[in-house]
């Protein structure tokens, strides 16, 4: 089992002759992923990696006669928005939006329509999401002989605001004999389609999962709602998080932004401290080096048992 993706999952790739695209393509082919087309207005009849190119997401979904499940988003920033529109609305249902420094309107108004429509945004400004010798959507993981040393199957889901610690939190599973079921790179900026609480349920109805580590650092308030979705829910699934950027609490760091456009720390709230406070309290261990993370699961999967 997994979430979101499986191994009949078929996705597009929009900006498709784009040179980070071209790459990412390959990628995933390589990983067994089904690319069934990609969009470049102006570009229909040429080929990726003998993915066929269209004008349209319309064109594609015909040629491919049917429904068509993700899309992977590569376009400019300028054009993000229409290109996600038109995902939607011509049934796709999953998008991962690579793309960075989209306007926070343009972002708003994509989840608002994904939210009518049913959809799952997952980014922006992400690396995507892999299922474990099964399917990857978006440049997660590199090359695919890297992607497979770094992700194996197993119970642990992943999250992480961070592209790159996501792969290295896998890594760790993976090389402490866990694994992964499911990996989500959900996006660093400060407005995205996929929280951690809003992907919970995914994980929790997936027999596979039996147990989550997230990456999290100061700023924003997605930690605040995955605590009260784990109360409210009285979650089976215990969770281990590793807070990052700690130092931010210092009075001299206040104000400022690393990374991450989440990472601005507007009040006390979204301060590391007062995270890890809120996390513990709803039996949400937090580690704080990424070498601690496997036997922190293996000690919350034994208690649960």
């Amino acid at each position: 089992m997994s979430i979101l993706l499986n191994k009949d999952t078929t996705f597009i790739v929009q900006g498709i002759t784009g040179r980070e695209a071209v790459n990412l393509i390959r990628e995933c082919l390589d990983y067994g992923s089904k690319v069934v087309g990609g969009v470049t207005p102006g570009r229909k009849g040429r080929e990726v990696h003998g993915v066929p190119v269209f004008d349209t997401v319309a064109q594609a979904v015909e040629s491919y006669g049917g429904p068509i499940d993700g899309s992977v988003v590569t376009v400019p920033p300028a054009f993000t928005k229409d290109a996600v529109f038109e995902a939607i609305l011509n049934g796709i249902k999953l998008i991962v939006i690579v793309t960075e420094r989209i306007p926070r309107r343009d972002v708003a108004q994509m989840v608002e329509l994904a939210d009518m429509e049913g959809a799952r945004i997952i980014g922006p400004n992400c690396l995507g999401l892999i299922v474990p010798e099964v399917c990857k959507m978006g440049g997660i993981g590199g090359p695919a002989k890297d992607a497979a040393k770094a992700y194996a199957p197993g119970p642990v889901g992943v999250m992480s605001r961070s592209g790159g610690m996501t792969t290295e939190i896998s890594s760790s599973l993976t090389q402490a004999g866990l694994g992964v079921s499911t990996a989500v790179s959900i996006g660093g900026d400060a407005i995205i389609g996929s929280t951690y609480a809003e992907l919970m349920p995914y994980f929790e109805a997936d027999e596979q999962t039996q147990a989550i580590v997230i990456y999290t650092e100061p700023g924003g308030r997605m930690e605040a709602q995955l605590s009260a979705w784990v109360k409210e829910n009285n979650s089976r699934l215990p969770i281990v998080a590793f807070m990052a950027g700690k130092f931010m609490d210092d009075e001299e760091m206040k104000g400022m932004s690393f990374g991450h456009a989440g990472t601005i720390v507007e009040g006390k709230e979204d301060t590391a401290t007062e995270k890890i406070a809120r996390l513990e309290a709803a039996g949400i261990r937090v580690v704080e080096r990424i070498d601690e993370i496997p036997d922190a699961v293996k000690q919350k999967l034994e208690v649960s048992v």
